[in-house]
């Protein structure tokens, strides 16, 4: 009796959460029906034309439609791989900085950008690089000529890699120093006792000791492959950059809300969602495979 009694409070604890989760993730899967009709808002769902694959053969007709996917497929890639590589540098120069109060100051100034909302950080980037803003200033200093980074299609995307690396990169850098923490540190007191030196410990201990963490979270970004950052594009980019930074969420967006293409937009939604599901699936086996990680 009193197992089914802990049962029950756990269930009760549980309840508000799976009411949420019901309201706002599968109660509106039944909007996918608009990806397969002519949808009218007058009408509603059940009242409106069924059309079958007519909004997907249109999206794909469309001449934007290759343009989005290579855009997100690019910029998502480029954010995932830096991603990576920046936060993993950063930890290990980081662990090996002696004075303690110095390390902490560094780690939470760093972190700090993550609690922040791309509303915010993008005026800050607009002003930063707008004709008049500092990074023009200083390059205008150094002898060069003012660069339009946000209406140049040379420039949006290493700029959207670069901010999105600038924001995350504290948090990803925790990860990676929580990893660096589990190395036994008697590894290290060996290998200097047998003469090794500061690389060569680098090498030999502290990279193979991060290697399941880095398989781990690679195989797990997978899933992010077609996320390159809705809120992040919308705040920065203007019609002069669709060409390089328009992706599948924003266009979604545009076509929905402001072009009232109900269908069409949803048709595009429905696509990503059942890749990323792939993805995510193929991701999860992975992670299974080569870093023994399993959440079933």
């Amino acid at each position: 009796m009193r197992n089914w009694a802990f049962i029950r409070h756990y269930h009760l604890m549980l309840l508000p959460g799976i009411v949420l989760l019901l309201l706002f993730s599968v109660v509106p899967m039944f909007g996918i029906v608009i990806a397969f009709q002519d949808f009218q808002p007058t009408l509603g769902i059940f009242r409106s034309q069924w059309v079958g694959w007519e909004n997907f053969e249109y999206m794909f007709a469309l001449p934007d439609s290759r343009l989005i996917f290579v855009n997100t497929m690019i910029i998502a890639s480029l954010k995932i791989v830096f991603g990576m590589v920046v936060p993993f540098v950063f930890a290990l120069l980081l662990h090996e900085v002696i004075h303690l109060k110095f390390k902490r100051i560094v780690q939470t100034v760093v972190y700090l950008p993550h609690f922040m909302s791309w509303v915010i950080l993008s005026g800050i980037l607009i002003n930063m690089l707008s004709l008049e803003g500092i990074v023009n200033q200083i390059v205008q200093l150094l002898g060069g000529e003012p660069i339009l980074f946000l209406q140049s299609n040379s420039w949006f995307r290493g700029v959207l890699v670069a901010s999105d690396v600038w924001k995350e990169f504290g948090f990803n850098t925790i990860i990676y120093i929580a990893a660096l923490t589990g190395i036994n540190p008697h590894l290290y007191e060996a290998a200097a006792i047998d003469g090794a030196n500061r690389f060569q410990r680098l090498i030999y201990i502290t990279i193979p000791g991060l290697l399941p963490t880095i398989i781990l979270l690679a195989t797990l970004s997978l899933g992010n492959v077609l996320n390159a950052g809705f809120e992040q594009i919308l705040n920065l980019y203007n019609p002069i950059v669709y060409q390089s930074g328009d992706i599948i969420d924003t266009y979604v967006y545009r076509a929905g809300l402001q072009e009232v293409q109900y269908g069409l937009a949803t048709a595009v939604g429905l696509l990503k969602s059942v890749v990323s599901f792939l993805l995510i699936a193929v991701s999860y086996s992975l992670a299974a495979r080569f870093a023994n990680y399993r959440i079933f």
